[in-house]
Formats: C-alpha cells, structure tokens, sequence
C-alpha cells in the first residue's frame, strides 16, 4: 500500500437491482462479514441513487460507508436530471467519478471527470476516480499513454490536500464484465505508473497517501492475487458485489491477506 491506511473495497451495483428490497436484502446479506472485518478492511457500498436513503440507513453506526455512482460538478442550478455534491454530502461519504460506462455511454470527457472530482471533494466527499485502456489501446501498446492522461487531467483540479480523500481505481475496460482480468504484473505496472504520475501532477506526498484500487472482473477467486500486490491498495468490484456470499468471501481473503502483512 502507499500509506499506512485500510484497503479499500468498493461494491458497485451499477444500475442494479431495480427492486429496493432485493437492494435492502443485499446490505443484510453484507453488513455481518464487512462489519466483523471493519478493523481491517474499510468497506464502501455503491447503490443506485433511489436506494440510497435506505441503504444509509441500514449502514448507519455500522461502520460501512456509503457512495453514490456519480455527481455533477455544481452544486444547483437548472441542470435537469443531475445529482449534486451538496445533496449527497448528507448521508453519502464517496463518489464515484470517471467510470468507463459513463464515458463510454454518456460521452464523459476527462475534463468533466476533472470537474466531478474537484465538486466531490470540495463538498468534503472522498472520491474515487475511474481510469482505465480501451481494448484497442492495450493491443497497440497505448495503454500506459492513455491511462497516464486521464490521471493527469482528473487531477487537474485537485491539490495535495486533497490526497488522502482521493482514490483512484485502475479498469482496464477490456476486463469489465467479460470474466477477463488483467494479469496482476500487469495490474501491478499500471498502478505503479499511476501512482508516479500523482506525484509528478500533485505531489510525492500525495502519491504516498493515495490509494490505488484494481477493478475488472474482481471475485473471490482472484481477488487475492491483486490485493497481495505491493502497490494495490483494495478493488473496485463491479458484479461480484450483488451476491452477498461473494463479497463477503472478497472482505475475507482481503482481510486475511492485510492481516499476514
């Protein structure tokens, strides 16, 4: 790890599941397993935004956090649709920025990314910042060029200060949801690169207290081989995260693996 902080797991639920209890029936099937392990492994779930509230109040005094999937860069105004910092603030402890869906479908620009980022942590938010190679781009040996781009530009307008708030999750697309992950040398050369690049846009300082994450394809059967990595910080889980019994195995191999050191 960069810094003597908590790994990191993230569940993302994407836009999952459509039913608020199915949603509510999740947290329970989580909260046993990522609260006995909470010394250990600091645990962020990610629900839609209608579900939200009720997952807030299921993870109150838990000590799992709570984030939301996406925000927009002001904080009000006639922006139709969007979703604030200053609204989430209430109840929500992170945000999540620059997933490759949302840049994919929704056409997000590393400089909106930017602009999410800076809005997040301005309204005492922690963020976590998607970066990640199209398929094409690790095919023609690009991926190290894209992915140092998009740290470069999301960190635009960040600042040292805000460093041990900021994390920044490596998918490398290819790997998203096609049951491909990324071999963990791989894994490890591009958040290696990551986390030079924070330094030379923020900071060395900053570099040690950013946190890295891995994401694409995570489960409990691999997990292991990404968090026992030196520079690897926790992951970004994207559908292993909607079975209870499966995250909860990645809070445990995850625990198990910080625990030996």
């Amino acid at each position: 790890m960069g810094v003597a902080q908590l790994p990191l797991l993230a569940a993302n639920w994407k836009m999952n599941p459509i039913d608020g209890g199915a949603a509510l029936d999740l947290v329970k099937g989580i909260l046993p397993v990522a609260s006995e392990h909470s010394d250990r492994v600091e645990v962020a779930l990610f629900p839609p935004f209608p579900w939200l509230l009720g997952v807030a109040e299921m993870l109150d005094q838990t000590g799992i956090e709570l984030g939301a999937q996406d925000c927009f860069w002001e904080m009000s105004g006639a922006y139709t649709g969007e979703v604030s910092p200053a609204m989430l603030k209430g109840w929500c402890q992170w945000v999540l920025v620059g997933h490759s869906e949302r840049r994919a479908y929704l056409g997000e620009t590393d400089e909106m990314v930017a602009r999410k980022a800076a809005a997040a942590l301005s309204s005492d938010l922690s963020v976590i910042m998607c970066v990640g190679e199209l398929d094409e781009h690790y095919v023609a040996g690009k991926g190290d060029e894209v992915v140092s781009a998009q740290v470069r530009s999301g960190l635009s307008s960040c600042s040292a200060d805000d460093s041990s708030r900021l994390v920044i999750a490596y998918e490398p697309i290819w790997a998203i949801g096609t049951g491909k992950s990324a071999d963990p040398e791989h894994a490890y050369k591009t958040m290696r690169l990551i986390r030079r690049v924070v330094g030379e846009t923020i900071g060395a300082g900053a570099a040690r207290k950013v946190r890295v994450l891995y994401g694409g394809s995570v489960n409990s059967g691999n997990v292991e081989s990404y968090v026992e990595l030196p520079l690897c910080d926790g992951c970004l889980v994207g559908g292993a995260s909607l079975k209870a019994e499966e995250f909860s195995e990645i809070v445990k191999v995850t625990a198990a693996v910080y625990a030996h050191g």
